[in-house]
This record gives structure tokens, sequence and C-alpha cells, in this order.
């Protein structure tokens, strides 16, 4: 089956909708994605969308404390763009019918760690659903989308590939993607195509992203000869609720934002000895300090204490948060909350320029999917979701522009060839791969490092990517099985440009280079596969 379109935009968060709402007034646009729609890391998000929306916060205050997450490592003048175009992106949200918390006449703005002042919109603590509910509404209402659910893509379909043109001639041409219902591959065709496909916390054993979140994008753009970037920087969020029967549930950083306070198991608050912020102090921090008390202690987890803020404030600031919590037995107004890190947020990605474009031409890539320069070595709590937004503005302007030069033949996209591949009856084997690599990750290559656990996972990643690729080729493709070879890809990828820094900073900790390094060390680590 073959889909010819203007724009195909894989992925449908806050990214993939965002541009897709906008293209479409330039073009054809097909959406595809691996499950429902309104499935991905945004739906998730709890906490808010930050942006400079009072008399009381600056552009210079929300850009100070974007450069001091980082770490060092955050192109400023890309943190001053985003910032700066904060407000009107909001604004783009808002007319789109996102319906954000308001307190009187004026929105309400929380604060979160690592910010100096309230400047995150939210609606009450379910700002994803909330944001994508919006989006998904106004796609489905507009007839230049076409929305393809349960479709998975494969590989990129580049001009090197399958022209074998030079690297400089080279252009991405479209997709090819799984029908996950019926088991065909689909040819998908296009002028412009962009990865919003989210991040790669499924990579770890322990994660609050959904199961969607494999590293599709960014394992598909190194195949098709584009840069990646800042791999090392995996962003663990410190606070997953601890409970057997809750699945990666998160409790949101504006809870601590609110008051909430980290305790050991004897009540003993412990985050003043880490940070002069405390408990507001930037995720990286946090989540050592974390770490590092359940090291020391044993403990299975920490716990959060917001119990001395009032109840019914508490029920009204965090409804959703309150009323999960009391499925699994806990009242978060009286009891404190069992908490431990979780993989959370990929900081590198896909590198691109201001404009969200790859070194691949034809083919941009935004939010968690990219590394914009935005993050560094740690993002700022809430930088996502506007990131995200803003960035689909700009590939738009920069797509709906270069489109009108694209002059090739669609329709000599070979189709795919599935050449002598078979049903599986082995499929004990992706299964067990899949967990293998998830463990070492989280062993090896987690919240703390050594040169000898990376080591280990290298080797573990190079024995399992061996056989993923005889099994790649020797069955037919299943949605499982990409995700599989997606997740090796990119825990690769992590383990490399982790082993190229030899320094600690932001998110990278490592026992062998405890110190920050600003005179030798590398500004930011890049990867390109090698044809």
């Amino acid at each position: 089956m073959r889909i010819e379109t203007d724009f195909l935009v894989i992925g449908s968060g806050i990214a993939g909708l965002s541009f897709a709402l906008q293209a479409a007034n330039s073009g054809k646009v097909a959406i595809v994605t691996k499950r429902d729609i309104s499935e991905s890391a945004t739906k998730y998000a709890q906490g808010g969308i930050a942006t400079v929306y009072s008399d009381e916060d600056s552009f210079d205050a929300h850009v100070d404390d974007t450069l001091v997450a980082g770490a060092g490592l955050c192109h400023e003048d890309v943190v001053r763009m985003v910032v700066e175009e904060g407000p009107q992106t909001i604004r783009n949200l808002i007319e789109w019918g996102v319906k954000f918390t308001t307190s009187g006449e004026s929105y309400d703005l929380t604060r979160e760690g690592g910010h100096s002042a309230r400047r995150i919109l939210h609606a009450e603590d379910i700002t994803g659903r909330e944001i994508e509910r919006a989006l998904v509404e106004a796609v489905r209402q507009h007839p230049n989308v076409s929305i393809y659910e349960y479709h998975i893509a494969i590989d990129l379909i580049t001009a090197a590939k399958t022209e074998g043109v030079s690297p400089e001639e080279n252009r991405c041409r479209g997709a090819y993607v799984l029908d996950i219902k019926n088991g065909n591959v689909c040819t998908f065709s296009s002028r412009i195509t962009l990865l919003a496909s989210g991040g790669a916390g499924k990579v770890y054993l322990y994660t609050c992203n959904p199961d969607v979140a494999s590293g599709d994008g960014v394992a598909m753009a190194y195949r098709a000869g584009a840069t990646i970037a800042n791999m090392e920087f995996m962003q663990f969020h410190p606070t997953t609720l601890f409970h057997p029967l809750a699945k990666s549930f998160l409790i949101s950083e504006a809870v601590r934002g609110e008051g909430a306070i980290l305790r050991r198991r004897d009540g003993t608050a412990f985050m003043e000895k880490y940070h002069k912020l405390k408990d507001l102090a930037p995720r990286d921090i946090v989540a050592r300090a974390i770490d590092n008390e359940m090291k020391i202690s044993g403990d299975d987890s920490v716990f959060l204490d917001i119990t001395h803020e009032p109840a019914d404030f508490v029920r009204s600031r965090f409804p959703n948060i309150y009323q999960t919590c009391m499925e699994f037995g806990l009242d978060m107004t009286k009891d404190w909350l069992p908490v431990v890190p979780a993989a959370h947020y990929l900081c590198g990605g896909v590198y691109v320029n201001s404009n969200a474009e790859t070194d691949i031409p034809g083919l941009y890539a935004i939010g968690e999917t990219s590394c914009t320069g935005l993050h560094g070595a740690n993002r700022l709590a809430s930088n996502s979701l506007l990131e995200a937004a803003v960035y689909a503005g700009r590939a738009y302007i920069h797509a709906s522009n270069a489109i009108r030069d694209v002059q090739h033949d669609l329709s000599s996209i070979p189709e795919w060839d599935s050449r002598t591949a078979t049903n599986s009856d082995e499929t004990v084997v992706v299964s067990q791969n899949w967990d293998e690599i998830r463990r070492f990750m989280w062993n090896y290559v987690g919240i703390v490092r050594s040169d000898k656990r990376l080591e280990r996972a290298m080797h573990r990643i190079k024995l399992i990517q061996s056989e993923i690729q005889e099994y790649y080729w020797n069955f037919n493709v299943t949605s499982d099985l990409i995700e599989l070879r997606n997740i090796a890809t990119v825990a690769k990828l992590i383990v490399t440009c982790a082993q190229m820094r030899k320094e600690s900073r932001g998110l990278h900790y490592t026992i062998d280079y405890p110190d920050r390094d600003d005179v030798n060390g590398i500004k930011d680590s890049f990867v390109k596969m090698k044809f």
C-alpha cells in the first residue's frame, strides 16, 4: 500500500500535533502514531508548561534558570529564542482550545524545582491530558489531516538508500510503516518528514514514561545517517510512586513546588545537605540524593511529605494525583508518599538547528526526539512542553517554504521488500532481549555510572544487537520487534555518548570522573553512523 502526502508526521504528542495543525494550512498531512492518537508522553505530563506570563517575572530570569539547570551545556541563543517565543506559543495553544487553570481573572501560575519565579501554566495537575485533548480535537476536525492509528514507523526512506545518491544529494522521502493490526507494511511517500515520536524511557527498567517511549525517532534518524547528540543525558525523575500496583505513576515536580518535603523513613528531611535550594533543587541533584539515601539506608524508597499543607488545598491543587494515590490506599493529605527515581526525559536526541532541521534534507525533528541545545545537561522542569510547541511552529515556517523546492517523483519510491522473511515461532527471543537491555541499562548506565559499568553495558549491547539483526532479517516485522530493535539502538547510543564524556555534569554522573571539567571537557557529544 502506498500513501502520498506533503507532510508526514511521526508521533502524536504536543510536538507532532502542533506541527500538523499548522502544516495542514499548507498541504496534506498524514499523522502516524503507533497506538491511539492520544497515547503519548504529553498525555501524562502533570506539572505544566513554563513561560514568562507575569509582570513579576522576566525573560532574563527564565533564561538564567534554564542555563543554571543545564550545567553549562545549554546553547544560550537557543534558550533565549525559546523563552522569548514562549508567550505567543501559549496564546496559540489557548486559541486551539487548551484551557489552563485560572485564578480570578488571570491564569494560575505555579512554581517548580529550579525556577526562581511562578511561571508554570497548568490545567490542575493534568496539564498534558488537557493539551492532548484540545490538539486531538483540532486535528480530527481539519480536512487536510489524515490520522493513521496503530501504525508504527519501521525506517525512514532516503534517496541515499533507494537511489544510491551521494550524501550531498541525500534527502528524506518518507518512511516504511507497519500497520500493526493487519501486519502489512505501507510506503508513506512525503516531501517533508517530521519526527515527533517522543523519548526513550522504555530503554530503562524503571520509567514513568508510557509504553510507546521506545526511542523510535532517534533510532530511525541514526540509521538514516542523521547526527545524534548528548544521549548520555537521560533525566531521572526523582519522585515516581513506589507501590507494587502502581505502574510508573509520576508524582509531579509541582508537589515539591508547593511545599512538599523529601524525608527518610525516620522522618529526617535530607535535601538541605545536598543543595541550598533543598527540595526545590534541580532534578539531577534530587535524583542522585534520593539514590544515595536509599543506598545508605537500604530502604526501597524515600518519602514525599505534603501533610503539613491544608488538606483542601492539596486536594484542589492535585486532584488527579490525590485520587490516584487514594486508589492505592495512600491519602497524601495524611500519608507520606513512598517515591523512587525513574527514567523520565531524554535531553539528547536528533541534532537539529533553530528551524528543527536535521542534517538530512527534508527531515525535521522536534520535541523529546530532538536535541536543540535548550536543555543542555539537564532539563529545567516544564521546559519540555514549551520547547516542543515553539519548535513545532519554527519547523512549520521553515518546512512550508522548503516544500516548494521539492520536485522529486514520490511514486518512484520502492515498496517494502520482505524478501524471504517468515512468521516467527521464537518470540521469546524478543521478550528476553527486551528485558535484558532494560535491566543492564538500569544497573550499568543509570543515575550513577563508572567506566567498568559502561564497558559491560557496551559488551552486552553489541551481542544483543547481533542477535536482533539476524532475527530482524529472517522474520516478518512486528511492533514488538521494531521497538526492540529501536531500544537496542538507543541503548548503544546512550552508552557511546556516556563513554565519550570524561567528567560528571548534569545528568551524567560517573564515579571515575566525579568533577565537572570546564577546561578539557567536550561541549556536546555527537554520534553519526558510518556507511
